[in-house]
């Protein structure tokens, strides 16, 4: 079974067990592929370095200067920690972004986003030869445009899309919330179009989880199962894996 797990910064916490999950889905014969992001030390690292920034419907807005400390946090910080840590555990992790043979190519939105690419096609190539050797690929979400041009791409976004590209089984969002929550504050378990298009008319699913339901209903179309759940919570991933089903579902497309 071909598992993509998005991983954001925010559930790597002191209790985390998310990255030891993984190892152990490795181990049980799974097929595990990490896309994970890096936003909290990115806006940190451009605030020390009086870079300004903005988000656009959850998106940063990224100009030149942005997309060098974009690059050297994801590619460099994030990615490297990630597949040490997951090879302290014993797991074999390849880390790799969306340059890397164009895995991810991608063009650009517009002018108000600036250095943020659109995806327009998943190369798997690259990564069909890691699953078959039984190696983690850890994904940092930078893309390629033609010309050469390496471009900033939200990490949810590209866990969707690759999901759905390499017709994976399950799509795992992994989050420091319970789920996408009502208007009442409850856990919706069951997302539909109607219901995320409701919840975002009344301003309830906004920022940074609207890229991510998106993402969601890109690899549920492609008949992926996707889930968000708390990954701040011990062993959530290998329970999910286990049938206890928590969070919220996302269907349809």
């Amino acid at each position: 079974m071909t598992i993509v797990i998005k991983i954001g910064g925010s559930t790597l916490g002191d209790n985390d067990t998310s990255l030891q999950d993984i190892v152990h889905l490795a181990e049980a014969g799974q097929r595990p592929i990490v896309v994970h992001g890096g936003g909290a030390m990115i806006t940190d690292w451009l605030t020390k370095l009086n870079i300004t920034t903005n988000f656009v419907n959850g998106l940063r807005s990224t100009n030149p200067d942005a997309l060098e400390v974009v690059i050297a946090i994801l590619r460099g910080v994030v990615n490297t920690t990630l597949v040490t840590q997951l090879t302290q555990l014993g797991g074999r992790a390849v880390g790799i972004s969306g340059v890397d043979n164009s895995l991810i190519q991608a063009e650009q939105y517009n002018s108000d986003l600036g250095l943020v690419g659109k995806i327009t096609k998943i190369n798997n190539d690259l990564l069909i030869p890691l699953l078959d050797n039984n190696i983690i690929p850890v994904i940092a979400p930078i893309g390629i445009e033609s010309l050469s041009q390496p471009l900033n791409i939200n990490a949810d976004t590209v866990a969707g899309e690759i999901a759905a590209s390499i017709n994976a089984e399950k799509l795992v969002f992994l989050t420091d919330v319970d789920g996408i929550m009502d208007d009442s504050g409850a856990l919706v378990p069951t997302l539909t179009v109607q219901t995320s298009n409701a919840l975002k008319e009344a301003g309830i699913l906004k920022g940074g989880m609207i890229p991510k339901v998106d993402a969601g209903f890109t690899a549920s179309k492609a008949g992926t199962f996707v889930h968000i759940i708390n990954g701040t919570l011990a062993y959530s991933l290998q329970q999910l894996m286990d049938g206890n089903l928590s969070g919220t579902t996302i269907k349809g497309g």
